[in-house]
C-alpha cells in the first residue's frame, strides 16, 4: 500500500462555513423525498379518522355511535374508555389535555372519538354518522372577553421587574397609554400531521410520526398505552414543515394510532385532512397588550408597565413558556431602566395554542416596538431616532428586565450598516415628499431591529446526543436527536462531522431520527437544532479521533503532534494515509470506531419565581428596512422593497442560512398582514382551509428583496464553529412591514397620530385605519 499519496485537494467537499445545498433539495424539487405518507404501509394497515365536537363548550350527555360502528369498512370506534393507560397527552405537569374528550368538550373541534376502518375514506365517512347529545355551557373564544368573564389562567403567570416602574410613571416627563391586539397564525406546514403505528411483540410498538419531538411522542404513547418508554420506538425521517406545530400536536395522532394498533394487532395510520388538521391543532398565540409608558422629551424611555394577555385555549400545552418568552422579548434592543411586565395566559374555549416559530418572542417584541412607535408619533420624530436613543449600551445600560447582562451587543453596528446600504434616510425623505402629492397611493418606510435570545428557557432541554459510527471502508453513519423539517439541520450537522474528520461530506450518511439510537432528545425547537446537535455530533467525532490518534502514535511510533486529519487523509509523521485505509488499519487493531456524543449548553440558569437569571446563552441580531405602498381607497397594499442584514455568527452554511432568513421574513410578513384566524359566534374556526386562510404567495414577496448575512460577525460564545442560530430570529424582521404600513396610513393625518394598527393588518384593517386618520 502506498502511504505517500498526497491529498488530491487542499480542502474537503462540504466542510463548515461553505455554501452547500440542502442534502435533500434535489429530492424535494423532483418529488422523490419520502415522507411518512409515501412509505409502503404493511399489508392490512387500518386507517383512523377523528370525530370532532360541534360545540365550543358543553357537557356530553351521550354519544350514540351505533351508526358509526355499522358503517361499511369500520373495524372499531375508540372513545376515552378505550385508552388503556392515562387519558392525557399534555406536555405540561397539569395533565389537562385528554387523548379523547371524556364527559365534556371544551372547544369546537375537540376530538371525541376515533374511527378505525379498512380505508381512510370509510373512516372519514363514518365520523359524520355520530349522534351526540350536548348540554350547552357558556363559552368564551376571545382573550379580552375571557378576562372580562373572569376565566382562569391555564398556567401560572410571570412577572418581570427591573427598577421601579410605578415611581417612574408617577414622575414621568411625558406619559401615554395604549393597547394592541396581535393575531395568531396557523402553521400551514405543507405536510399535515400524520402517524403510523406498527405493533410489535409483547407490549412493544413502533410509531412513525411527523414530529419535531420524537422523545415526547415516545413518552405520550407510553403513557396512553400504560407501557414504559422503552417499549415504544418513534422514528422521524423528515417532515414537510413544522414551524413549532409539530412539537406537541403530533402526540394525539400518534397515541390514537398506537392504541388501535395494539388493540387490533394491525398497523394503523392516521392522516387528517387539512380542514380537520387546522381545526383540531393549536396555533400561534394571539395577544392583547396593554401598556403605560413614561418618556422624556428626547424619546428616551423612563418607565414601562405592560401586560401581555394570551389566548391559550382550553389547556396549558406550552402556553407557560410561550408567554414567558413573550415577556423576555418585550425589551428587544432597548434598555428599560424601570420596567414591570406581566403575562396573563388566559383559558379560552378554543383549541390549545402551542409553539410557533419564535415561541412568543415575536408577540412580545411587536408589543415593545409599538411602544417605540407611539413615542415617535407623540414627539413628531422618526421612529428610528427613538430606537437608537434607547438601544442597549455595551458597558452600561445593558441589563434586561430579567436581569441578564447583554454581553454581545452588536445592534448599533447592524442598524448603521443596513441604514447606509439601504439608503434609508434619503428614501424616507422621498417617501414623505411622494405622500404630499399623491392623492390615493401612499407610501411608508420603516427600519426595525431584532435581538433574539437563544436557548430553551426550560434549562433541562438544553442538551443533545448524537451517535457516530465509522465503518471499515471509511464511510460514516451519523444519527442525532434533532429532526429535519426542511431547515437543513441534517446538512449542517453532517458538515460539522465532515469537518471534524476532514472527509468529504458525501462520505457521511445521515439516518432517520429514532429514539432507539439517541434517547431523551429535546424538541428541535428554540432555534437550537444546530447548536445542540452539532456540538453533540462533534463530541462523538472527537471521541473517535482521540482513539485514532492514540492508535497512530502506538502503531507508527510518533508523538501526538505529528498526527493530524487533513483532507480525506490522516497525516502520520511524513506519511499521508488515505482515510479509508487508515480506518481499516484501526479496525484490525481493534480500535472502537463508534461513539455516543453529548452536549449541554453552559452558563444558563433561570429562577422563574424571582423572574431573574440568564435564560439565554447568547443573542442573535438583525435589522430590516421595508417600504410599502397602500391604496387609501381599498386598503390594499404591496411590499415594494425589503433590505435585510442578519447576524448568524460564522455561518455554518451561508446558502441554507440565507434561505432561512428569506423564508422567515416572508412567513413573518404573512403573520402581520394576511393570515387572519377568525372564529364565529358559535366558537367555530372559520378560516380552516386555503380558501379562507391566506398565506403569502410567491408574488407577495417584496419586489426588491435584498438579504445579506453579517459576514463580519462571529459568536463570542463557544458555539458550534462560532455560528449563531437562524431558525427563529429573522421571523421578527417583518415587524418593519407593519410599521411601514403604519407610516403610510399615518400620512393621511400628516403623521400627527399613531394609527395603532392591530395585527394582522389586513386590507380591511388598513382601510378602516385610513378612515380613522381622515377624522383625526
Amino acid at each position: 500500500m502506498n502511504t505517500q499519496v498526497k491529498p488530491s485537494s487542499t480542502e474537503i467537499s462540504g466542510g463548515v462555513h461553505k455554501p452547500r445545498r440542502h442534502d435533500s433539495a434535489h429530492k424535494h424539487v423532483t418529488g422523490t423525498a419520502d415522507y411518512l405518507d409515501d412509505m409502503n404501509a404493511p399489508v392490512g394497515t387500518l386507517h383512523g379518522c377523528l370525530g370532532l365536537s360541534e360545540r365550543a363548550h358543553a357537557g356530553i350527555r351521550s354519544m350514540d355511535l351505533d351508526a358509526v360502528r355499522a358503517a361499511p369498512g369500520v373495524v372499531d370506534v375508540l372513545t376515552a374508555r378505550d385508552v388503556p393507560g392515562v387519558n392525557d397527552i399534555s406536555p405540561s405537569a397539569r395533565h389537562d389535555e385528554p387523548v379523547l374528550a371524556d364527559g365534556q368538550c371544551q372547544f369546537y373541534g375537540q376530538p371525541l372519538f376515533a374511527v378505525i376502518a379498512e380505508t381512510r375514506a370509510a373512516a372519514r365517512h363514518a365520523t359524520q354518522l355520530a349522534k351526540i347529545d350536548y348540554e350547552d355551557r357558556p363559552f368564551e373564544s376571545d382573550v379580552v372577553a375571557a378576562m372580562a368573564a373572569d376565566y382562569p389562567h391555564v398556567t401560572d403567570p410571570l412577572t418581570l421587574a427591573y427598577g421601579d416602574a410605578a415611581s417612574a410613571l408617577d414622575s414621568a416627563t411625558n406619559r401615554l397609554q395604549g393597547e394592541m391586539r396581535i393575531g395568531g397564525q396557523d402553521h400551514f406546514y405543507l405536510e399535515g400531521h400524520i402517524a403510523m403505528a406498527i405493533p410489535g411483540e409483547d407490549d412493544e410498538v413502533t410509531v412513525f410520526s411527523s414530529t419535531q419531538h420524537p422523545s415526547e411522542v415516545q413518552h405520550m404513547v407510553g403513557h396512553a398505552l400504560g407501557v414504559p418508554s422503552a417499549a415504544v420506538t418513534v422514528k422521524t425521517r423528515r417532515m414537510g414543515g413544522g414551524f413549532g406545530g409539530k412539537e406537541t400536536q403530533g402526540n394525539q395522532f400518534a397515541a390514537i394510532a398506537a392504541i388501535a394498533a395494539k388493540k387490533h394487532n394491525r398497523a394503523v395510520k392516521i392522516r387528517p385532512d387539512r380542514d380537520d388538521d387546522m381545526i383540531a391543532t393549536g396555533k400561534r398565540h394571539d395577544f392583547h397588550v396593554a401598556y403605560d409608558v413614561a418618556y422624556d422629551n428626547e424619546g428616551r424611555i423612563e418607565g414601562l408597565d405592560a401586560t401581555f394577555a394570551a389566548r391559550c385555549g382550553f389547556s396549558s400545552d406550552l402556553s407557560g413558556p410561550v408567554t414567558d418568552r413573550a415577556l423576555f422579548h418585550v425589551d428587544n434592543c432597548y434598555f428599560l431602566p424601570n420596567v414591570k411586565l406581566a403575562s396573563r395566559p388566559m383559558k379560552t374555549n378554543t383549541v390549545s395554542n402551542t409553539a410557533f416559530r419564535g415561541f412568543g418572542g415575536p408577540q412580545g417584541m411587536l408589543g415593545g416596538e409599538r411602544v417605540i412607535e407611539e413615542i415617535a408619533y407623540a414627539l413628531g420624530k422618526d421612529p428610528l431616532e427613538i430606537r437608537k436613543i434607547n438601544f442597549y449600551g455595551e458597558n452600561e445600560r445593558n441589563i434586561t428586565p430579567y436581569h441578564q447582562i447583554v454581553e454581545d451587543n452588536i445592534i448599533a453596528r447592524i442598524v448603521a450598516e443596513v441604514e447606509r446600504t439601504s439608503d434609508y434616510q434619503a428614501r424616507r425623505e422621498a417617501v414623505i415628499a411622494y405622500n404630499k402629492t399623491s392623492p390615493v397611493i401612499r407610501k411608508g418606510i420603516a427600519l426595525t431591529p431584532v435581538k433574539f435570545g437563544i436557548s430553551f428557557t426550560a434549562t433541562w432541554f438544553n442538551q443533545a446526543g448524537a451517535l457516530v459510527h465509522i465503518y471499515q471502508d471509511g464511510s460514516i453513519h451519523l444519527n442525532h436527536g434533532g429532526t429535519e423539517m426542511g431547515q437543513g439541520l441534517n446538512t449542517k450537522v453532517a458538515q460539522v462531522v465532515a469537518d471534524e474528520f476532514q472527509v468529504d461530506q458525501e462520505n457521511i450518511r445521515i439516518t432517520a431520527t429514532t429514539t432507539e439510537k439517541v434517547p431523551n432528545t429535546s424538541a428541535t425547537a428554540a432555534s437550537s437544532g444546530s447548536d445542540l446537535n452539532g456540538m453533540a455530533a462533534a463530541n462523538a467525532a472527537q471521541q473517535i479521533k482521540v482513539r485514532l490518534v492514540a492508535f497512530a502514535c502506538e502503531h507508527y511510533g510518533v508523538p501526538e503532534e505529528q498526527v493530524s486529519f487533513v483532507p480525506n487523509h490522516v497525516q502520520v509523521g511524513n506519511q499521508m494515509i488515505p482515510f479509508p485505509d487508515f480506518i481499516q488499519q484501526a479496525y484490525f487493531a481493534r480500535v472502537q470506531l463508534s461513539a455516543a456524543g453529548f452536549y449541554k449548553t453552559p452558563e444558563i440558569h433561570w429562577d422563574r419565581e424571582k423572574g431573574q437569571g440568564q435564560p439565554f446563552f447568547y443573542f442573535a441580531y438583525g435589522a430590516c428596512v421595508s417600504e410599502v405602498s397602500i391604496d387609501t381607497l381599498t386598503g390594499e397594499y404591496h411590499v415594494d422593497r425589503a433590505d435585510i442584514l442578519h447576524d448568524v455568527g460564522r455561518s455554518l452554511n451561508p446558502a441554507i442560512d440565507l434561505g432561512q432568513v428569506q423564508g422567515a421574513f416572508v412567513q413573518g410578513m404573512g403573520w402581520l398582514t394576511t393570515e387572519e384566524l377568525w372564529w364565529d359566534d358559535k366558537g367555530r374556526l372559520r378560516t380552516h382551509a386555503p380558501s379562507t386562510y391566506k398565506i403569502p404567495l410567491a408574488s407577495d414577496k417584496p419586489k426588491i428583496f435584498n438579504v445579506e448575512l453579517a459576514a463580519w460577525s462571529t459568536n463570542s460564545k463557544r458555539t458550534i464553529r462560532r455560528s449563531k442560530a437562524v431558525g427563529e430570529p429573522p421571523f421578527m424582521l417583518a415587524n418593519s412591514v407593519l410599521e411601514a404600513l403604519s407610516m403610510a396610513v399615518a400620512s393621511v393625518a400628516e403623521y400627527r397620530v399613531c394609527p395603532r394598527l392591530d395585527a394582522p393588518a389586513t386590507p380591511e384593517r388598513v382601510l378602516m385605519a385610513v378612515e380613522r386618520m381622515k377624522k383625526a
